[in-house]
């Protein structure tokens, strides 16, 4: 019978303190209750297993530590880590690669046997942390950067992470889900089912306006056929007086378009479905004070606000109640870690960020700065709920209702939802439910993109149970097409495949088209003819 528990964590054998990144790592010395460098010292408590890394730096600048054990891993196990924000079709299990940045978590399974082990850090901590595997070792950095300087923790004790383990012997996706579980231990998830209308895929923010928002209302709730869990129709891009980039300020609608959004969201509800609406927190397109910019490098159009502001804080609170105010009952908040970062996910490495800027409060960490935020909205949100998007999901983990795991699919180019949508749903299934609900990202029914393909990736994000959010054009419904979508909007808001699905041919494969589909397996055909081209819109 296939088992996975949590096991104990064993102290480091060495311990490196990075006080600038120019410098490199300095080795620390053994204490009774650690590791110490000079005025740094990094605490290592035992705790029914796990370990918990406290660090104090009084009076001096610090960027990383990093924690090495000498526990070579087997060159017959494949790896697997995760993303640092959202995944970009990216993901997948590898031979060791010394060089390799594994964010959050590493995984080692061995497909000759089904043994697994790996290692995490519970969700919320107070730096970024990474791993890297090779054939002497293991290491844990975390970054406990400021911007992109040092952090100045004066005389703070910072709760930096707690390491998880975990072993055992199964499946591939067994071994992740058992990992993922002992992460995190207080999800934040929706009163049921996640089933909606999106319209940024066909609409992409522009020309439309709040009777195109009822049209997908009245769609999505004709699809789902008086079902009992009320279906979302959700708002995205576009509404906001500053358009669709960057956006904002988010206290009204485009005038003469989107003149009353508490109006609009009450007749969405008179439609029968949930309203939902998209906004970007941390930008806006005008603001007064430039002081409450972040600084460093950006492109121009770009106006971000300094995230470790309580000022700013204040008026993202402000903007987030105002909408739950408004009556909408789902808010997907976007672009959060590129206005603090000024980078995409797939753009990081070991560190996040360009170096030598630092935002206002020294004194906090880059992961504390987005935890403050991602509080700020939990706390302001009432009853709506939560969808991060472009948000760190091992930080937002218990603070958002669900979470973009991937970068976009697309309404004009199919091999962009083969490669992030299938990708994403494969490869961080085992944190829906554990984390958040997962959204793997919408689907497509528009002119550009072929339903023969559509329809595959339809099937399996309403049988895995994940949100499942639909960019219908109105122009491209046919009598097949709505059967197809009424049958899987069915099968989602029902909860998805009562026991579970799975990917199979995930550990040869970046976007796996064989499936365990509850108890049967079932193979999706991703590829076109040619196979997979590079049309990424």
């Amino acid at each position: 019978m296939p088992e996975h528990s949590s096991s104990l964590v064993p102290l480091p054998d060495a311990t490196f303190v990075v006080r600038d990144h120019a410098a490199g790592p300095e080795s620390a010395r053994p204490t009774q209750t650690g590791f110490a460098a000079g005025a740094v010292r990094v605490d290592l408590t035992p705790t029914c297993g796990d370990l918990e890394i406290a660090i104090e730096a009084p009076g001096v600048e610090l960027s990383q530590v990093a924690l090495r054990w000498h526990i070579p891993i087997p060159e017959s196990r494949l790896i697997l880590g995760d993303a640092w924000e959202r995944s970009y079709g990216d993901l997948q299990w590898r031979y060791r690669q010394p060089e390799g940045v594994l964010p959050w978590s590493w995984l080692a399974y061995d497909p000759a046997t089904g043994d697994s082990t790996g290692m995490g850090v519970r969700v919320r901590p107070s730096a970024f942390c990474s791993w890297s595997l090779d054939e002497d070792g293991i290491t844990l950095w975390l970054d406990v950067s400021s911007g992109g300087v040092p952090v100045l923790l004066g005389d703070r004790r910072l709760a930096a992470a707690t390491i998880v383990r975990t072993e055992g012997s199964g499946s591939a996706y067994e071994a992740q889900s058992a990992l993922t579980e002992a992460m995190c231990d207080d999800p934040l998830l929706p009163d049921g089912p996640l089933v909606g209308a999106n319209n940024w895929y066909y609409a992409y923010g522009v020309n439309f306006g709040p009777e195109e928002v009822l049209t997908d209302a009245r769609t999505i709730v004709e699809l789902a056929d008086g079902h009992p869990v009320r279906p979302f129709s959700v708002v995205d891009a576009g509404w906001s007086v500053g358009g669709v980039a960057p956006g904002g300020p988010w206290t009204e609608g485009i005038p003469g378009l989107f003149d009353d959004m508490p109006g609009l969201a009450g007749r969405i509800r008179a439609e029968g479905a949930r309203p939902g609406i998209w906004m970007r927190p941390a930008a806006l397109s005008t603001v007064d004070d430039p002081g409450r910019l972040r600084p460093g490098p950006r492109p121009a159009q770009e106006q971000p606000l300094d995230l470790s502001r309580p000022d700013n804080l204040d008026v993202i609170g402000a903007d987030i109640a105002r909408l739950s105010g408004w009556g909408f009952e789902l808010i997907k908040h976007d672009f959060s870690t590129f206005d603090h970062f000024g980078r995409w996910g797939f753009q990081m490495g070991r560190s996040q960020t360009e170096p030598g800027w630092a935002p206002g409060d020294r004194s906090r960490t880059n992961a504390e700065i987005l935890l403050g935020l991602y509080r700020t909205i939990h706390d302001n949100a009432g009853s709506a709920l939560i969808l991060g998007c472009n948000v760190v999901g091992h930080l937002a983990a218990g603070l958002v209702h669900a979470q973009r795991t991937g970068d976009d699919t697309s309404g004009r180019a199919w091999e962009r939802t083969r490669k992030m949508g299938v990708n994403t749903l494969a490869f961080r299934l085992a944190q829906h439910g554990r984390f958040f609900a997962l959204d793997a990202d919408c689907v497509p029914v528009t002119a550009a993109t072929p339903w023969r393909r559509n329809r595959e990736f339809l099937d399996l994000v309403a049988r895995s149970g994940t949100a499942l959010f639909l960019s219908v054009d109105p122009a491209q419904r046919t009598v097949e097409i709505d059967a197809d979508l009424k049958a899987a909007v069915r099968i989602a808001l029902d909860g998805g495949e009562p026991d579970g699905i799975e990917p199979l041919d995930w550990l040869h494969s970046t976007s796996p088209r064989r499936w365990r589909i509850g108890s049967t397996e079932r193979r999706y055909d991703w590829l076109e003819p040619y196979g997979a081209g590079d049309d990424l819109d």
